[in-house]
């Protein structure tokens, strides 16, 4: 058979073409059904047809249409299609591994996510409907896959989750490699303060404003010399975009700073507080965390995001063993592609 090279979608004539064959490619799975349906996989005891198939993959092909991908259009719907016959193959095993730990799944449930999703979206019933037909779902097949994502989540929960834990050990070490931050030769880890003034062309109000921006850095800056806590003061007092992260401005090369930051800052050790700086629109004023090479500073405490690495970990955790999961049901499954 002479090979055909697929068209790609670029130009107006080949995205006409492309609508064309996509059009026709959509309109198969109707006729297919009323002709002659077909097995395109068998998993243990259960077969997969075709028809089921080009339902499964519709959204996809949706999507194909809708993106400017430069892919050629009949490998992208291939695919898609192999894509969407993995997913079937995955969901088979999950059902069949539920019926063995008769895992059930009740139209309550599948009810009450439904419209959790649809409420999540802002939309009328009608509205929502309408909404899964445009992405190439009716709602029985969205109703189906929910059904499956409870039951995998079920599953999940009893047959995955169960085996997943996080240690002491291991939370230090994911914060160590993600919230120290390791000093350079000339560089420093600073936190930072400011308080500016607003532009203007009289001289006399211009004097006024800088020197009330003048005073509010003082009275600040005296509040931390006195031992407050310079995070929260930089939240609730600093002028500048830095003050939602506490002052926290990261890592700074000493020529990279402008010559009067630079001369106040180059002496202090760590732990030490500068002077106040007057800069072009304001004054500021920093607290050295780091400034030894080699040396580590902590960006936030690890009592602060130790939940959030769990959380975080535990997420990838299990995903991990998900995938192991599915791969040995895989293993132990007869699948057979046809």
């Amino acid at each position: 058979m002479p090979q055909f090279q697929p068209p790609t979608r670029t130009g107006a004539l080949t995205a006409g073409i492309c609508a064309t064959l996509l059009s026709l490619f959509l309109l198969m799975p109707t006729a297919m059904a009323t002709v002659v349906d077909r097995v395109v996989a068998v998993v243990n005891d259960e077969v997969i047809t075709l028809s089921e198939l080009e339902e499964e993959a519709a959204s996809l092909y949706s999507s194909i249409a809708r993106s400017d991908s430069d892919t050629p259009l009949l490998s992208a719907l291939a695919e898609a299609r192999e894509r969407a016959l993995e997913n079937m193959i995955e969901q088979r095993l999950v059902s069949q591994r539920a019926k063995e730990m008769n895992v059930s799944v009740g139209d309550e449930e599948i009810d009450a996510a439904y419209e959790r999703m649809r409420a999540n979206t802002g939309l009328a019933a009608a509205e929502f409907r309408d909404r899964l037909i445009l992405s190439g779902l009716s709602e029985k097949t969205y109703r189906q896959r929910l059904r499956l994502q409870i039951l995998q989540s079920k599953l999940v929960n009893q047959d995955v989750r169960s085996r997943i834990a996080i240690s002491e050990k291991m939370l230090q070490e994911y914060y160590n490699s993600n919230y120290l931050a390791n000093t350079a030769p000339e560089q420093l880890y600073l936190l930072q303060m400011g308080f500016s003034w607003p532009a203007s062309s009289d001289p006399e109000v211009l004097a006024q404003e800088k020197q009330e921006a003048r005073q509010r850095a003082e009275r600040i800056h005296q509040m931390v010399r006195d031992g407050g806590d310079f995070k929260a003061l930089a939240k609730e007092y600093s002028e500048l975009p830095s003050a939602d992260d506490g002052g926290d401005i990261g890592l700074f090369r000493l020529d990279e700073m402008a010559t009067a930051m630079r001369t106040a800052l180059s002496p202090l050790q760590s732990g030490e507080l500068s002077a106040i700086v007057e800069t072009p629109s304001g004054y500021q004023f920093f607290l050295v965390l780091a400034g030894e090479e080699g040396e580590q500073v902590a960006t936030v405490p690890f009592e602060a995001v130790k939940e959030e690495i769990r959380n975080r970990l535990h997420e990838q955790k299990l995903n991990e063993a998900y995938t192991e999961w599915v791969e040995k049901l895989k293993e132990n499954a007869y699948i057979q592609k046809l």
